[in-house]
């Protein structure tokens, strides 16, 4: 069995509710192809309002018309802050990803959050909400990197004080999985959290459901 010493988890998708549903929403609400908007962000990459925006590079405020821009450039119509108003809502906790992060810890685990997120204007600056569930917050706005970006994963792995090759990473979106494989990680999709959750306790080697 693998020796894990760390785990890091998403946040949105992973310990809360995921945004992608709250997009997937915002689609069917709003008559656009199913994925038109992770399309234009795809599209859009690295100098994208999208990624500018989890870079920390834009407010909240400030990326809504540079995003709108990048969606009428791909044929897509969107109200950048409706879109964000459907993101905020799904915000919720997973209470049964909660216990497991609190049984992790008890255990000895090292336990950290890498997320891409964005400065809100409504928000004062501060530790995360979840800052307390966890050892350590990466959070991509405030260290100007972001998913996929190897160095976000390495940055995660130094402040938590593990390794790579001794970590679990689990997100819901495979791209970042991919980043985080080739760096050594073990490497969780969480798409159902109870399907991800055993799989994560057959990895350290006791029960996280239970």
């Amino acid at each position: 069995m693998a020796r894990i010493a760390g785990v890091l988890f998403d946040i949105g998708g992973v310990v809360q509710d995921s945004p992608l549903h709250a997009i997937a929403r915002y689609e069917r609400d709003h008559g656009l192809a199913v994925n038109a908007i992770n399309r234009v962000v795809v599209a859009s990459g690295e100098t994208g309002a999208w990624s500018r925006l989890e870079r920390g590079e834009l407010t909240l405020d400030a990326w809504c018309s540079p995003f709108e821009a990048d969606c009428r450039a791909h044929g897509v119509s969107v109200d950048g802050k409706r879109l964000m108003q459907y993101i905020a809502e799904a915000g919720r906790e997973r209470p049964q990803m909660l216990r497991a992060i609190a049984r992790l810890r008890e255990h000895g685990l090292r336990v950290g959050a890498l997320t891409n997120n964005w400065v809100r204007d409504d928000v004062p600056a501060g530790p995360h909400r979840l800052q307390r569930h966890f050892d350590v917050v990466v959070e991509s706005q405030a260290v100007g990197l972001r998913k996929p970006d190897p160095r976000i994963y390495e940055l995660a792995c130094r402040q938590l004080g593990v390794t790579p090759p001794e970590t679990a990473f689990l997100d819901d979106i495979g791209a970042n999985l991919k980043s985080a494989r080739a760096l050594g990680m073990h490497t969780i999709k969480v798409d159902d959290p109870s399907v991800a959750l055993r799989e994560l306790s057959a990895l350290v080697g006791f029960d996280l459901l239970g």
